[in-house]
Parts: structure tokens; C-alpha cells; sequence
């Protein structure tokens, strides 16, 4: 049986750049070990799932090596894909169900917006030396449910990072989150996010991360409604509103090829 997938660029407006993301349209519920099995073909950072019910679409995610639990470029990939086939009516929200609750999606100023759960971390000492991990001096440690947030000084500092990735993956966590303020540039704070034990040495735009990053800078900065760039080699723009326990993430997409799976 056919299956139709494509792959979306998530969190730029332009191709081959943001984060891509393999989207799986499927009839109904598939076994997780084939599931994984197609996310290790595509090797993406992450491949989704979707199915059709009866008030949404079910929606999961997989690395090349596991299933997690929140990721927002397929999220936005599988909502731009819902839209630009014309399964969901243009203009009309959808309600994905996830293994993080409910999450929503919907068309404001010419962009996607994403209604997230809000990942404040809380200062934390992590279970290895992050700084000789990451190669920086370090202003700030804390963790969330998934990840650890570090701070660092500057944008130079930021983007010449080359982090000893072995040592990443002893963290007990999905994965770094490194951060600095955006002085010096049009954004107001800029971040990388390393995940090796997930199987993402490096993901290149990251918008479960802003979840977390959006109440760490709202609260630094004094502003609900700000804009990040995550400085990967490909780089993308996550636009974030903090809203309490929610985060509104906000960004374009791009199909870059669709096709079908054969078996």
C-alpha cells in the first residue's frame, strides 16, 4: 500500500535551510516498530506521524533512534503539509493529540502558530562538566522535564562552539540546550541545541527548546513577545510569545519533496 510523504523545511521561508522534517500521512494507527523503522530511513532529526480522528489528527514523532515526546518543526512541517494538500480547509485550526496533551496550530500574520506547553527550567547542577563539554565558560545551568538550558557570554562564543558529543551522551537528558543574549544582532537572544544520545549531534532549528527558551528570556528581558535565532549552520527564526503555562512559537515553512512510501 502507498503512503504519501514529503519533507518540509520548518522555521525558514526559504528551502534548504530551518529544520527539515519527513511528514507521514497514514490511514489509521501503524506499529511503532515500523514507525521507527521509517524514521531511521529518512534520517531526520524527526519524521511525524499523522492520523485523522475525529476532532484533529493523532501525531507522533521519531527520531533515527527513538520516539519523543515534543518536537515543533515537524509539528509546524505537519501543519503546513495539513494545509498546502488541502486535507484541512486553509485558515481552519487544527488539534494535533500528542504524548505532550493537545497542541494547536493555526494561521496568524502570514505565518504558523504553534500553541506549546511552556518548559521553565530551574537551576540545576548537571551530571557531568558541561563547560569542558561544550568548550565555553558557562553563566547559567538549569534543567527541565527534557533538556539542560545553559548560558553563555556572546553570540561569538555561541557559534564557534564545537562540543565534545561523546560527552554529551552520558547526560541523562534528550539533549543542550546553549543560549546567550542577541546584543549585537536583529534577534533578541540566540541559541544551539545538541543532541547526541537522541541521535541529533546538532538539530538545526529546535522548537520544543524554545518552550523553554521563551519563558528563560521573557523573564531576563522583561517581554512576553520576543524572536530567536538558532545559529546552526542552517539557521532558523522561532518567533515566541510566553503566555503563562503556554508558549505561541510562530514561523514559515517550506515543502522541499513529496512522494510515496512503498512498503
Amino acid at each position: 500500500m502507498a503512503i504519501a510523504i514529503s519533507c518540509v523545511d520548518a522555521f525558514t521561508d526559504r528551502p534548504f535551510a530551518g529544520n527539515p522534517a519527513a511528514i507521514c500521512l497514514l490511514d489509521k494507527p501503524a506499529d511503532e516498530a515500523w514507525m521507527q523503522k521509517v524514521a531511521a530511513e529518512m534520517n531526520l532529526a524527526e519524521t511525524a506521524f499523522l492520523v485523522r480522528e475525529a476532532d484533529g489528527f493523532g501525531l507522533r514523532w521519531f527520531t533515527p533512534v527513538l520516539e519523543v515526546d515534543l518536537c515543533g518543526h515537524a509539528t509546524l512541517a505537519s501543519a503546513h503539509t495539513l494545509w498546502s494538500t488541502g486535507i484541512v480547509p486553509n485558515g481552519e485550526p487544527i488539534r494535533f493529540r500528542t504524548k505532550s496533551g493537545v497542541l494547536g496550530a493555526s494561521q496568524r500574520d502570514g505565518a504558523i502558530e504553534l500553541d506549546f506547553p511552556a518548559e521553565p527550567a530551574t537551576e540545576a547542577t548537571a551530571s557531568i562538566d558541561l563547560a569542558a563539554a561544550l568548550g565555553a565558560p558557562l553563566r547559567w545551568v538549569g534543567r527541565n522535564r527534557m533538556d539542560y538550558i545553559v548560558e553563555i557570554d556572546d553570540a561569538e562564543t555561541l557559534r564557534a562552539m564545537a562540543p565534545n558529543m561523546d560527552a554529551l551522551k552520558q547526560l541523562q537528558t534528550r539533549g543542550v540546550i546553549v543560549t546567550c543574549p542577541g546584543q549585537g544582532t536583529e534577534y533578541d537572544f540566540l541559541s544551539r541545541f545538541f543532541a547526541p544520545g537522541a541521535g541529533i549531534p546538532e538539530d538545526p532549528v529546535t522548537g520544543s527548546a524554545h518552550c523553554c527558551l521563551a519563558p528563560f528570556w521573557a523573564e531576563r528581558l522583561n517581554r512576553r513577545e520576543l524572536v530567536g535565532y538558532q545559529a546552526s549552520p542552517r539557521g532558523g527564526v522561532v518567533r515566541v510569545r510566553h503566555s503563562g503555562n503556554r508558549v505561541q512559537l510562530a514561523g514559515h515553512a517550506v515543502t522541499v519533496y513529496t512522494g510515496t512510501l512503498l512498503v
